[in-house]
C-alpha cells in the first residue's frame, strides 16, 4: 500500500475575478476539506502547503495572452518540485486546489520522471488555446492545452520540457454531453472524451477500469487524475465558476473514480474549482470531501 499525501495549492491564478474587483474563491478549497477531516478520514501523511504568489492581474488586458503568467509559471515550478518529490517516494499525492491550473506543476512534475497521461474527470474540456479561440487569457480553461504545450511558451515551455503531455496520453471524462465544438477538435486529435450520456449508457465502472487499463501500454509509466468538482450536476455542486446543468451524481462519480485511483498505475489526484465563498453553509464542501474518501475506500 501507497502513503497517500495531502498537500494545499491554494492557487486561484488561473481564474478570472468573479466581480471586478474581487478574487476567485476556490483558494479556500483546501481548508474547506481540511475542515471535513479529510486527510484523517483518508489516514493520509501530511504534505503541507505549497504556497501561491498574490492573485494580481496587474493591467493586463484581453488579448495580453495568459493573465498571472509569470506567477503561474513560478508556481507550477514549486509544486511540481513538491509532487515529483512524492511520486519519486512512491507515494500517491493528493492535491487540493485551487483552480484548475494547478494540474499544470503536477504534469510538470510527472514529465521529468517519465512519460504519464492524464484523466480529466471534468464538466468540460479545459483546452482553449490560441488556435481555437480569441478569448485566452485564464489558465483554468487551458491548462490541458498548455501541458500539451499549445500556447505561450513560458507556460508551455518550462525547462524545455514541453510538451509535458502527449495528446494520445490524454483522457477526458464526465464531459457535458452538448460540448460539441470542443469534442469535435478533440476527436480529430483522436483524445478521447468521454460524456456524461456515454458514461451512462456503456457503464461507469466499466469504462473506468477500461481507461486505467489503456494506461499498461508499453512505455507509459502511469496517469495522474484531475478532478474538477463541476463534473458535479449543481443540483448538488453549485458552488463552481460555472455551474453547467445535466452533471454527474455523487454515486456515479465515485464509481468513476474508485478503479482509477485504485490502479497501481495512477500517480495522485488533483482536486479543483470547489468555491466555499459559494457555499455558506459548507454543504457541497461536505459532499465534495465524502466523494473523495468513498473514491478511494475499498469497494
Amino acid at each position: 500500500m501507497r502513503n497517500i499525501v495531502v498537500m494545499d495549492a491554494p492557487s486561484n491564478l488561473g481564474l478570472r475575478p468573479p466581480a471586478p474587483g474581487t478574487v476567485p474563491g476556490c483558494y479556500k478549497l483546501a481548508g474547506a476539506l481540511r475542515e471535513q477531516r479529510i486527510v484523517q478520514r483518508l489516514n493520509a501523511l501530511e504534505g503541507g502547503v505549497v504556497v501561491p504568489p498574490r492573485y494580481d492581474r496587474g493591467d493586463w488586458q484581453e488579448g495580453d495572452g495568459v493573465f498571472n503568467a509569470a506567477a503561474l509559471a513560478s508556481y507550477t515550478r514549486k509544486l511540481a518540485d513538491r509532487v515529483e518529490h512524492h511520486v519519486r517516494a512512491g507515494d500517491l499525492p493528493v492535491v487540493l486546489g485551487g483552480d484548475c491550473s494547478v494540474q499544470l506543476g503536477a504534469s510538470l512534475a510527472l514529465r521529468r520522471v517519465g512519460r504519464y497521461g492524464l484523466v480529466a474527470v471534468d464538466a468540460s474540456p479545459d483546452f482553449r488555446h490560441p488556435g481555437n479561440s480569441g478569448r485566452v487569457g485564464a489558465a483554468a480553461g487551458e491548462e490541458v492545452a498548455l501541458a500539451t504545450g499549445r500556447g505561450q511558451q513560458d507556460l508551455t515551455d518550462l525547462e524545455g520540457l514541453r510538451p509535458y503531455l502527449r495528446d494520445e496520453d490524454v483522457r477526458f471524462l464526465g464531459v457535458r454531453d452538448y460540448f460539441e465544438d470542443e469534442r469535435a477538435e478533440l476527436a480529430a486529435l483522436k483524445i478521447p472524451v468521454v460524456t456524461v450520456g456515454d458514461l451512462r449508457e456503456w457503464g461507469v465502472d466499466d469504462l473506468a477500469r477500461a481507461t486505467a487499463q489503456s494506461y499498461e501500454a508499453p512505455g507509459l509509466d502511469g496517469y495522474w487524475v484531475h478532478l474538477d468538482a463541476d463534473v458535479l450536476d449543481p443540483a448538488v455542486m453549485p458552488a463552481v465558476d460555472s455551474p453547467d446543468p445535466d452533471g454527474l451524481q455523487p454515486a456515479e462519480l465515485v464509481a468513476l473514480l474508485r478503479p482509477l485511483l485504485a490502479s497501481p498505475h495512477c500517480a495522485g489526484l488533483t482536486v479543483t474549482i470547489y468555491d466555499p465563498d459559494l457555499d455558506p453553509d459548507a454543504t457541497a464542501g461536505a459532499l465534495l470531501a465524502d466523494t473523495v474518501v468513498a473514491a478511494f475506500a475499498q469497494s
